[in-house]
């Protein structure tokens, strides 16, 4: 399955970069394509490009703070958003929601 991601968090110092390596590292090892761009301290990194969200089946919003460009996603079919905090600590949760 191809699935985009964001991660965000108030600070984005940490928890926005763990959490995308979190969701990368369980979407691959459940074989899923996983693209996450962050929106950190350091404004949007590894940004998702139109080629990344066409054909994407989900987009995981593991934010805690509101995305910018947001509307870049409209025809993503499935949009599941959870804390950053969950992106860390149960990464394999969020993938088992998708089946």
């Amino acid at each position: 399955m191809k699935i985009i991601a964001i991660t965000a968090c108030p600070t984005g110092i940490a928890h926005t970069y763990m959490a995308a390596e979190c969701l990368e590292r369980a979407g691959t090892a459940l074989g899923h394509q996983v693209k996450v761009e962050t929106q950190g301290a350091m404004g949007v990194e590894n940004r998702l490009t139109e080629s990344d969200i066409e054909g994407a089946e989900v987009l995981i919003l593991a934010a805690d703070i509101p995305v910018t460009g947001r509307e870049r996603f409209a025809a993503v079919p499935r949009i599941l958003e959870v804390p950053v905090q969950q992106a860390i600590r149960n990464p394999a949760e969020i993938f088992s929601r998708l089946q």
